[in-house]
């Protein structure tokens, strides 16, 4: 891996320490580099120069101006989610430079119904990237933290995963899948000093959302950082985020409300 200006990822005297208790991640990676909530998050754990930023992604360009700004070390890596041996070979390259003590898992795409409706080649790329990508690279993760001891996985899923809806069916049923997937993962790794922080946002006004009507609680970028450094300064233990917190109160009707009425809902 390289900075943004070709330096070496790692010096000598870097020692990371555990995301738990009084302290801070020290070594923190970003997959989905460019993603607005990751990026917020990344800033929102009040890193210091001494501390390192991997940010993983497709555009090398655009993962180097997402990454001036933050007050530590910026470090890249390629990542392409419809690569199928990239979130491997990711996760390889990341622990071979030393202890990881965060991963935020943010990357994702969100595709109109419509256009799914007609390219069904898109559909099976969306899971690829929503899903099927995040499940491989936080197995390979997962495996590293557990031979550390020590390690936080911070999973991105979303209100959609709740109850997939006939106008976002791909997407809902891509997070849904990730959603229990973070569940199980978070069981597993129970009691081996690592885990998984889940987190349930509603719609989040930003880039990928540009032009959409906000619905009923939305938030922003900068809000759903906020929660989850919260989160993560409480310590460690496996814990689900809802964003805003009310939101599982809307979890709950989403639920309960009959199919007849559900089918009918417009978004």
């Amino acid at each position: 891996m390289s900075t943004p200006g070709g330096a070496s990822a790692r010096g000598p005297a870097d020692t990371p320490h555990s995301a738990s208790g009084a302290g801070r991640p020290r070594r923190v990676l970003l997959i989905g580099g460019t993603s607005e909530i990751g990026l917020a998050t990344l800033r929102a754990l009040r890193l210091d120069p001494a501390d390192e930023a991997i940010l993983a992604g497709r555009d090398a360009r655009r993962l180097a101006d997402a990454g001036v700004g933050l007050p530590c070390r910026v470090t890249t890596a390629p990542f392409d989610a419809l690569d199928p041996v990239a979130p491997e070979t990711l996760a390889a390259r990341v622990l071979a430079d030393g202890p990881l003590d965060l991963a935020v898992s943010a990357a994702g795409v969100l595709i109109p119904q419509d256009v799914l409706d007609a390219d069904p080649r898109q559909a099976g790329e969306l899971v690829q990237t929503d899903f099927t990508a995040h499940v491989t690279v936080l197995l390979a993760l997962a495996a590293g933290m557990r031979e550390q001891r020590h390690g936080t996985l911070v999973v991105l899923s979303s209100i959609a995963a709740v109850r997939p809806r006939r106008a976002n069916l791909v997407y809902g049923a891509a997070k849904a899948g990730l959603d229990a997937f973070a569940r199980g993962l978070a069981d597993r790794l129970h009691g081996t000093g690592v885990s998984v922080v889940l987190v349930r946002p509603g719609f989040v006004t930003g880039r990928m959302t540009h032009g959409m009507r906000p619905a009923p609680m939305s938030s922003t970028p900068q809000q759903v950082a906020a929660a989850v450094a919260a989160a993560l300064d409480r310590g460690p233990g496996s814990r689900t985020v809802w964003v805003p917190r009310g939101l599982v109160v809307l979890a709950a009707a989403m639920r309960l409300l009959p199919r007849p009425l559900w089918r009918r809902l417009p978004r």
